[in-house]
């Protein structure tokens, strides 16, 4: 069995949304993205998804979308994004999947899995630059900031209490959607959350068209990984 990540998937299977603005690689990108993903992940593989999984607005709008990662081989375990609008909470979400015969489709938040030989955990992280972000309204980025540390920290949290006993040997991965360090930005706060725990992989989405930048970045002991579903053209990544 392997692990697979893959950000920003931006379904929009009940709603038409162009993702084509992003540039050519984006044309029929959810028929490519399905190809490569049976292509490479079997039924018994596991692929997190770090957020923006689908343009919908609620859960009944979503449907269509979890329709479509249901059909895909492995276990999924998705994250939150920016833009996915239609995230309740975990109950309200374990309830549709139940009613909606949605067996395959697991939540990474507050929480942390076992699979294989790594433990998963992650949230979705922040652009603490105010000059970064684009928001309508006034917004308190340093809420949001503490808001999302202190759930990487559950998550965090979370998969310590995993790693004791017979998983004491495996390797603790986050993912996020937001980059931790982008374009001479860095969120401190998850940068030395991140480093408390000693992580030494970490997986980030959210930047589309910019296939120039490197794969990896180091920051010390830390490799940050870009996982956006075009930098990958649409083919889940094998984690090693």
């Amino acid at each position: 069995m392997s692990l697979f990540v893959i950000a920003d998937l931006h379904l929009s299977c009940a709603s038409d949304h162009p993702m084509d603005i992003f540039g050519a690689r984006w044309c029929g990108y959810t028929e490519k993205l399905c190809k490569n993903w049976r292509a490479i992940v079997k039924e018994n593989d596991s692929v997190v998804v770090p957020g923006d999984v689908s343009w919908a607005m609620n859960l009944a709008e979503a449907k269509a979308d979890f329709s479509l990662l249901e059909s895909l081989p492995g276990q999924k375990y998705l994250g939150k994004g920016n833009h996915d609008f239609w995230w309740e909470t975990a109950a309200k979400m374990g309830r549709f999947f139940d009613e909606n015969d949605i067996s395959s489709l697991h939540l990474l938040y507050n929480n942390a899995y076992v699979i294989e030989n790594y433990i998963i955990c992650g949230t979705r992280g922040w652009f603490a630059e105010e000059g970064q972000q684009q928001t309508v309204g006034e917004v308190d980025y340093a809420k949001i900031v503490n808001r999302e540390v202190l759930r990487l920290k559950l998550s965090l949290d979370a998969a310590v209490a995993l790693r004791r006993g017979e998983h004491a040997d495996k390797e603790i991965l986050v993912f996020l959607h937001f980059p931790p360090v982008w374009n001479g930005f860095e969120c401190g706060e998850i940068l030395e959350l991140l480093k408390s725990y000693g992580i030494r992989r970490c997986y980030h989405g959210h930047i589309h068209g910019v296939y120039t930048a490197p794969a990896t970045r180091q920051i010390g002991n830390l490799t940050l990984t870009m996982i956006s579903s075009d930098f990958l053209d649409f083919s889940p990544l094998r984690i090693l």
